[in-house]
């Protein structure tokens, strides 16, 4: 179990107790880049994805050599680590990526703080794609943080809730088991529990270990959280946070892509999902079902797998697998391709349905196009709008 030591917060002058990660009221924005790779060490941060969110390193615990790489989309990579902790005790650093408000460091345009009883079903949902290694001693989990008011420069004082979605070298959440085998939103959880200074820590830790969650329901695990009596529906949630505490190694693990969605639920009816269809009846597919950033976006011949089940999400932006319809490169000439990338909520996602039913990318002026009307196995690309039968598509 780990240890209830207290430590301090970088450049932070508060003790909290080392069952939660710590985190820098300023973090340092000082990193080294290389070509397209920025690589953050310490406690640096980096804005990526246009700003909607931010990667941080956090090594608060340890001094060893420890480095994260993002390429400014969002993901990063754990490029190297010599931490080498005892797993009873607390571990060396907290790799992420946030969105919402850090200690003051605030992501723009996040849609944060809400509070928590005003959320509702699908309000706020989030998507996660991971590597991981299975060697050292680390666990894979969100940080998630919740206020007694909108805001806080400091510690928040509401709720941290961690949702391990995996875990390796026998390392366990802060506190004591308090409910097994629940279940919330279709996934089952061992709750743990512990009090720290002037917040509670509640670890949602799945049954059964995963690489990847998709819409996970943040909302339906603060109402069971306050059902317990952990926090209020006068709370706010201030930040969503997702990556690796590492007590031992933890180099290549990896955050392949990561989405939060604000303002869903009963306001706004829910996506369609389902197949995309165009010219000679082909669906819309992702390639060999990869979730890998730039994985070629196809036609292909309907088969009802999970690659061709798109979902028309929020900002009219289209998803599958937990990726997004992407422009390569934010190109905007005829013939440039169409691929698979991690929702970052720029221009080069967006696809207006039209009544004829193209879909145009307003950021090119272009719209989605079945590549020189090619058979199954055909890239697609954007081309200038013609109303012809190659740009036509049945949403589902």
């Amino acid at each position: 179990m780990k240890s209830m030591k207290l430590r301090e917060r970088i450049l932070i002058p508060l003790v909290v107790a080392a069952t939660t990660f710590a985190a820098s009221a300023a973090l340092a924005v000082n990193a080294t880049t290389a070509e397209a790779a920025t690589t953050l060490c310490n406690s640096q941060t980096a804005s990526v994805a246009g700003g909607a969110y931010t990667v941080e390193n956090n090594e608060w615990n340890s001094s060893a050599s420890e480095c994260v790489t993002t390429d400014g989309n969002a993901d990063f990579t754990v490029a190297n680590s010599a931490i080498n902790l005892p797993t009873n005790g607390a571990p060396g650093g907290y790799a992420a990526i946030y969105k919402g408000c850090h200690w003051g460091s605030c992501t723009t345009n996040s849609g944060l703080p809400i509070q928590v009883g005003s959320m509702t079903p699908g309000d706020v949902t989030t998507s996660w794609n991971t590597t991981q290694t299975y060697t050292g001693a680390y666990d894979v989990a969100y940080d998630i943080w919740f206020n007694q008011t909108p805001t806080t420069s400091g510690q928040p004082n509401a709720e941290e809730m961690m949702i391990w979605i995996n875990h390796n070298g026998g390392v366990q959440p802060a506190g004591s088991v308090v409910a097994s085998n629940v279940s919330v939103g279709g996934h089952t959880y061992t709750v743990w529990e512990a009090r720290d200074s002037i917040w509670n820590v509640v670890s949602y830790v799945l049954n059964t270990g995963t690489t990847s969650v998709s819409n996970l329901d943040v909302g339906l695990l603060a109402a069971d959280s306050v059902t317990r009596g952990y926090m209020t529906n006068s709370d706010y949630l201030i930040d969503l946070e997702a990556g690796f505490e590492m007590w031992q190694g933890g180099a290549g693990l990896a955050t392949n892509s990561y989405s939060v969605n604000i303002g869903g639920g009963s306001t706004n009816p829910p996506p369609g999902s389902g197949p995309i269809t165009g010219y000679q009846g082909l669906c819309l597919d992702d390639r060999a079902a990869s979730t890998a950033d730039y994985n070629p976006i196809q036609v292909y011949t309907c088969n009802g797998t999970n690659a061709q089940n798109w979902t028309v999400a929020s900002g009219n932006t289209l998803q599958v697998l937990g990726m997004c319809l992407d422009v390569n490169g934010a190109g905007t000439a005829n013939g440039a391709a169409v691929d698979l990338y991690t929702c970052n909520g720029t221009g080069a996602q967006v696809w207006v349905p039209q009544s004829d039913g193209a879909l145009l990318n307003p950021e090119s002026g272009k719209c989605l196009d079945d590549t020189g009307y090619g058979g199954s196995g055909t890239q697609v690309q954007i081309w200038a709008c013609g109303g012809s039968s190659n740009q036509a598509w049945n949403l589902p």
